[in-house]
């Protein structure tokens, strides 16, 4: 009886775990590995969220990262998971060469483009339920994504990060560090900052995905002007005003962050004290979706 007892919480603690981060071979063209993590109770014609690791990471150290929460938003909740995997050097992802920074351009951008498309077809994903999240690097490709393939997700939630285009190499190279952006002297105007997102997708007129953008005021690594700079790129996108906000909540979603809508399309959240790592907050982001 023992042993059989034994034998029925094995199988029990196995088939409660069976779901697990998984690597497809053969999504599209593309460098970048990818990783999916289907939960083992999925709803039916799930949503999906792209996860974006940051330099120093992978698909794998990102999702067994205890400050990454979207495997348990996964359980919870039913929807899938998409983590890409950068083929650089420091894994930083590739938002400086014009093949990321191009529709089509067959960059670290388009591998990534190329994971959704297969995972919306394979994993009978809601087409119009498509999420791209990340930090650092993965918040600043999950700008150049925003760019240049729009159609493909219907929001954003990036931290720490900066405008698309912000990072660009003026000698083409791939994953190239931007010490101008870095250190936030990369400023433009609202609307010279929406060109450059128009410039990636040229002649698009279709939908664009609504942005929430999160920086901290202590972020020693890509400064915190980088989080007015990208407010101001997507609010030029939305063409509304990158000054004043429609609300402002202090103290949300906890003591010492300040919220801001400007308009419907576009939410800066400035969290005061905070260096460079963000901590995802897994319900605000997920809220931001639609989830």
């Amino acid at each position: 009886m023992l042993l059989s007892n034994l034998g029925s919480l094995l199988t029990l603690i196995s088939a409660a775990s069976a779901a697990q981060l998984t690597q497809v071979q053969g999504y599209g063209a593309g460098r970048a590995q990818m990783w999916i993590y289907v939960p083992d109770k999925v709803v039916p014609n799930p949503p999906l969220v792209v996860a974006i690791h940051s330099c120093q990471s992978s698909a794998q150290s990102y999702f067994t990262n205890s400050k990454i929460p979207w495997k348990q938003g996964s359980d919870a909740k039913g929807y899938i998971t998409l983590w890409p995997s950068s083929p650089n050097s420091g894994t930083c992802w590739d938002v400086s060469s014009k093949s990321s920074l191009t529709h089509n351009g067959g960059g670290d951008s388009n591998a990534i483009a190329n994971m959704i498309t297969y995972a919306i077809q394979k994993y009978n994903v809601n087409a119009t339920r498509v999420y791209v999240t990340g930090g650092s690097s993965g918040a600043m490709m999950s700008n150049v994504l925003a760019a240049t393939y729009p159609s493909l997700m219907s929001a954003v939630s990036l931290y720490s990060g900066v405008p698309a285009n912000c990072f660009v190499s003026s000698s083409n190279q791939v994953a190239a560090w931007n010490n101008d952006c870095s250190g936030g002297r990369s400023q433009k105007t609202p609307a010279q900052w929406a060109q450059d997102v128009f410039n990636m997708y040229p002649g698009y007129t279709g939908a664009r995905p609504k942005m929430q953008i999160w920086h901290g005021s202590a972020d020693g690594t890509l400064s915190p002007n980088n989080y007015q700079e990208t407010i101001d790129q997507w609010t030029g996108v939305f063409n509304v005003s990158a000054t004043v906000p429609t609300r402002e909540v202090k103290d949300t979603p906890e003591r010492g962050y300040t919220t801001r809508d400007f308009g419907e399309m576009v939410q800066g959240i400035w969290a005061q004290g905070v260096g460079h790592s963000v901590p995802s907050h897994l319900s605000v982001s997920e809220a931001w979706f639609g989830l």
